[in-house]
């Protein structure tokens, strides 16, 4: 009987165990990751993910972004105002709510 619960016991110290360990492996993993080169795949999306981003800051907004662009933006914009009564688009709406009368009722 004593034998059987020890059993029990190292199994589930055994998977506790294994968890702990299978956990630290993969944040280590990632750690020692930061340390050596990345792999091919990584680098190129990095490369490209840091190339956009400069050239959004040179343009000023959406790279490559021509007429075309400006004019689907500028449709939708309009088309959006007069779905929504006009105004700033691109202000939040100021929104007020008015505080109920209430009043006691007589029981």
């Amino acid at each position: 009987m004593a034998l059987h619960r020890l059993f029990q016991l190292s199994s589930v110290l055994r998977s506790a165990v294994s968890l702990t360990l299978r956990r630290n492996i993969g944040l280590s993993a990632v750690l020692f990751n930061r340390t050596k080169e990345l792999d091919p795949i990584q680098k190129l999306f990095l490369d490209k993910i840091r190339d956009y981003k400069t050239k959004s800051k040179s343009s000023g907004g959406i790279v490559e972004g021509g007429a075309a662009y400006q004019k689907n933006v500028s449709e939708e914009v309009t088309k959006l105002q007069r779905l929504y009564g006009g105004g700033d688009l691109a202000k939040f709406p100021d929104i007020h709510f008015t505080e109920p009368k209430l009043e006691e009722a007589a029981k």
